[in-house]
């Protein structure tokens, strides 16, 4: 067993372990309060919960297709921007998307501020209430339909335009292709990215904890915190995975074993075609709403908020937050990156089941929401804490340092979550450039350690900084795990926004918010241009 193969059992144990504990303890005797949050509670939490998952889902499939299609197939004004412009609202996490658009539209908000001062309008409430189920479903497909859009968008860029040029020479026009040929030779990808939607919504706590609307994760948060009751909230949490396990079997099932591949080599990109007059407006006017909804008015109004507070707000404190921010983020995403490293290069040398299994275990992690994976890793910290007590208790010792209040839990939480997101990057890194160079060198008589610091490292570059830069980005952005387990006085960009909004303080927390969408804006689009040069 060489040193490869114990790494990589090391870390899948670590992502193992918590998903073991929710799934034992789901199975223990359930005290009171489980009995009523069961009776009186749970069908409020999975009603809910799938309203607002399936019609999410669709709103973002139809979205992120349909912008996805018309990028990818016609050449209309301002599309060279619209490429990659709307990948921009990802950038906002649905959380400020929230309190930025009910601060929008509330009584004291610039659309009802205006009717009443400049027109003399008194509108109803009710038109204007976005906290609300449909509220919540209208701010996460806004601030998710770039999943489905950038993954579709590379799916339809990547067929042969042969299979577009047959169906219009069988009579097929613009429509009739899209439903007949393009979508069902999609299916993969937009069923594969709706998926990972559905897992965002799932992890979600700061849009219906906003809200105010009754969802797995609140409740896990509000036996957690408000009963003081642990067990209950770990069998809300395998409950959640349990919808989690569905989930991911129902995007099996839809999948299917239908593959598509080319049966030639000779394959062209899609040629995109000009549009010109009322179709190309068309187009362009749709795309422009879009991305002002998704993207512009609330950076718009952020920005606002930010210039009216920014004198109050700005100060060595908010510098903290910022660098406790960066600090974890790329703390946790550089242990990610090299955990990553270690297990897809074991993976790709060894060729077995077992293999199999561990890649899909290591993806494990990002399907398991936020509020679980922070229970149960509490639950293991406190247990490790009390194994130390006792070792300190053994040998005397005055200096006792105490995980479940520092940042080791948090990180920890960090890397079990968003470890697929580095490993899916660094397995198609690898992939790339194969085994021959790896081969060679071991041939030469070259360790694999010295292998893979003078030969796999450099080549994969590019692979490397994706990761990061994904997973940098979506810690940045990480609410759940970040509110329920920073240690005491340690506060980051994200969780002071959260205070701020729901302490009714939606402009104090435009500043923190505003940082968020400035760095994940730069990152996205950094790995935007990185994608496009690794496809030229």
């Amino acid at each position: 067993m060489n040193i490869w193969t114990i790494l990589s059992l090391f870390f899948i144990s670590i992502i193992l372990i918590p998903n073991l504990l929710i799934g034992v303890q789901f199975f223990t005797e359930p005290n009171e309060n489980w009995e009523h949050i069961k009776h009186y509670l749970l069908q409020d939490y999975i009603n809910n919960t799938t309203i607002i998952l399936l019609f999410t889902a669709i709103a973002t499939t139809i979205i992120g297709t349909t912008l996805a299609w018309f990028v990818t197939i016609y050449d209309f004004p301002l599309k060279r921007f619209f490429k990659w412009g709307l990948i921009l609202p990802l950038a906002i996490p649905p959380y400020i998307g929230a309190y930025t658009y009910h601060g929008i539209l509330n009584y004291t908000g610039v659309i009802q501020t205006t009717l009443r001062n400049s027109f003399d309008i008194q509108v109803n409430q009710a038109y204007f209430n976005i906290m609300s189920i449909q509220g919540a479903i209208f701010i996460f497909t806004l601030f998710l339909y770039p999943y489905v859009y950038t993954i579709t968008k590379t799916f339809f860029q990547n067929q042969s335009a042969s299979l577009i040029e047959n169906a219009t020479l069988l009579g097929s026009g613009s429509t009739s292709t899209f439903f007949r040929v393009a979508l069902p030779l999609s299916q993969a990808a937009i069923i594969g990215s709706v998926t990972l939607v559905i897992l965002e919504v799932l992890n979600d706590y700061g849009v219906v904890s906003y809200f105010g609307i009754q969802t797995f994760s609140t409740a896990i948060f509000r036996t957690w915190y408000g009963m003081k009751d642990l067990d209950s909230a770990l069998k809300l949490a395998g409950l959640l995975m349990f919808i989690v396990i569905i989930v991911l079997m129902l995007e099996k099932v839809l999948r299917g074993r239908k593959k598509y591949s080319y049966a030639s080599t000779k394959v062209r990109p899609v040629q995109p075609k000009r549009l010109k007059g009322w179709k190309a407006w068309a187009i362009t006017g749709y795309c422009s709403f879009i991305f002002g909804i998704a993207f512009i008015i609330p950076l718009a109004q952020l920005i606002q908020w930010g210039l009216m507070t920014y004198e109050t707000i700005w100060s060595p404190q908010f510098l903290t937050l910022a660098k406790n921010s960066i600090f974890v983020a790329a703390v946790a995403s550089l242990i990610i990156v090299v955990i990553a490293l270690i297990i897809a290069n074991y993976t790709r040398l060894h060729d077995s089941i077992f293999v199999k299994i561990i890649s899909r275990v290591t993806t494990l992690g990002y399907s398991i929401p936020g509020a679980a994976i922070a229970i149960a890793i509490i639950t293991i910290f406190i247990t490790l804490d009390r194994v130390l007590l006792n070792i300190y208790s053994t040998l005397q010792m005055d200096s006792q340092f105490i995980l479940r209040t520092s940042l080791v839990m948090l990180v920890s939480a960090y890397i079990i979550r968003f470890l697929a997101i580095g490993f899916n990057s660094i397995e198609t890194g690898y992939e790339k450039i194969g085994n021959s160079f790896t081969e060679a060198s071991r041939l030469l008589g070259s360790s694999t350690i010295r292998t893979f610091f003078k030969v796999d490292l450099p080549l994969m570059k590019s692979a490397i900084f994706s990761g990061f830069i994904l997973v940098f980005v979506d810690i940045l952005k990480e609410l759940p795990l970040t509110l329920f387990l920073q240690p005491f006085n340690f506060a980051t960009l994200a969780t002071q926004a959260y205070k701020y909004a729901n302490d009714e303080r939606v402009q104090e927390a435009s500043i923190a918010s505003l940082f968020i969408i400035l760095i994940s804006g730069i990152s996205i689009f950094i790995f935007h241009c990185l994608l496009e040069k690794e496809a030229k």
